[in-house]
């Protein structure tokens, strides 16, 4: 697929997750995708590399948590070969009242049509006090 397929799958991923089609977004990750967000896992619960399966369970719980849904907006896409580059935002507000607002990184893998990986950058002080605290 070209770079240009690649950021397609991508954009239709974001756009399934913000509608709160979580079925949909998960069915464009391959079945042996990973997710790994950045930071200590010793700091930050959410920290980590998990599988399709045990990101599958992470999602629900955000969803539980945020009641209204979760919008992440990407800002600006680049793409070369099967790799994807997303500067995005996020707003949601939580159960307990915060509202969530975080900026990130996404470096996502795409191969065969399907998310093969993704890594995520965020302000992971931001995302344990609204998410975690």
């Amino acid at each position: 697929m070209s770079a240009e397929e690649n950021k397609k799958v991508v954009l239709s991923f974001f756009e399934n997750f913000t509608a709160g089609k979580a079925e949909a977004a998960l069915g464009q990750m391959a079945d042996t995708a990973t997710w790994t967000v950045m930071g200590r896992p010793e700091s930050f619960a959410l920290a980590g590399t998990k599988t399709k399966a045990q990101f599958t369970e992470l999602l629900k719980g955000i969803g539980a948590a945020m009641p209204k849904g979760l919008r992440l907006t990407p800002k600006a896409l680049t793409a070369e070969g099967n790799r994807v580059a997303v500067e995005a935002e996020s707003y949601g507000e939580h159960a307990n009242g915060k509202v969530y607002n975080n900026q990130y990184h996404f470096l996502i893998e795409v191969q065969n049509g399907k998310i093969q990986a993704v890594r995520e950058y965020l302000d992971t002080i931001h995302a344990k006090d609204v998410l975690l605290g």
